[in-house]
């Protein structure tokens, strides 16, 4: 069976598990359950700490993980990303209160607090500063306050928690992060396993991009319509029993949908329907 190994909590195990079962595999129903078992698509799932995942696929116990890029670069494993998930995005970025420092090259011989220590202390070296990182597992914002350290490195969406901490957010992002795929390098030995995986995982992603469109629309201008839908590859276009009129149908970006409507509508499209696609494969 391929090994997979899947957040059990925080923000990236809902919709990892949601993704999941979207692609067609079981998940489990009890969130005490640390390992299910999907016999009909020979697959075994294992839900794990998410900080733990990338470690476990680095060194071979596991075959494929889902897990953040940042907690993946953060464990130092020996283990790769192979397919971006778009969704728990986030940034890694340093803060501090107002009117200190603005930039990492003032950070020389100040302590840094955040949860990825890892990613810091490279990023750190990366600019040639000498600085003191301290490792915390939660609550980073309070550490400057508490006096730990000078400066903090931590997970933003919004900044909201950390204007509230009457921090500011200073310098580049350290980090861009979002829900990723990883396997260990090299590692070829459940190859069909591991590609058929991603291929539904595509699928998934496709699916949530994209909506079927359907609209009759005259013969004589179904060139117009055609270059607002031209599809993936090229739109099915059908006669109707009504002669001088077709029935086309094409894939849409879902964020472009209404508008494709309202421009069909107005060129003099009629019967314009959007369908929801469940699965995909390209």
């Amino acid at each position: 069976m391929l090994r997979i190994a899947v957040p059990n909590k925080g923000s990236l195990s809902e919709p990892a598990a949601a993704m999941l079962h979207e692609a067609g595999y079981r998940q489990r129903k009890d969130r005490r359950e640390l390992v299910l078992i999907d016999a009909d698509n020979q697959v075994e799932f294992f839900y794990l700490r998410p900080r733990d995942i990338a470690v476990y696929v680095g060194s071979g116990r596991l075959d494929i993980g889902v897990t953040g890029r940042d907690l993946l670069l953060d464990s130092g494993a020996r283990a790769e990303e192979i397919m971006r998930l778009g969704f728990a995005a986030s940034t890694l970025r340093y803060a501090t209160r107002p009117g200190t420092v603005t930039e990492v090259g003032e950070f020389g011989g100040l302590t840094v607090a955040t949860s990825f220590a890892g990613v810091v202390a490279r990023h750190l070296a990366d600019h040639g500063v000498e600085a003191s990182v301290v490792h915390l597992d939660g609550a980073v914002e309070t550490a400057i306050q508490l006096g730990v350290a000078e400066v903090i490195a931590d997970v933003v969406e919004t900044g909201t928690t950390l204007r509230n901490a009457g921090l500011e957010i200073i310098g580049a992002p350290i980090l861009e992060s979002e829900a990723v795929v990883i396997r260990r390098p090299g590692d070829t030995s459940q190859e069909t396993k591991v590609q058929q995986f991603l291929r539904r995982l595509q699928g998934v992603l496709v699916a949530r991009r994209y909506v079927m469109m359907d609209y009759d629309i005259s013969a004589e201008l179904v060139d117009k319509a055609v270059a607002l839908t031209p599809g993936l590859e090229s739109p099915t276009v059908s006669p109707l029993h009504d002669k001088g009129w077709v029935a086309v149908r094409s894939m849409v970006p879902v964020e472009d949908a209404q508008r494709i409507m309202d421009e069909l509508y107005d060129l003099g499209a009629r019967a314009i329907l959007t369908t929801g696609i469940h699965a995909a494969r390209l």
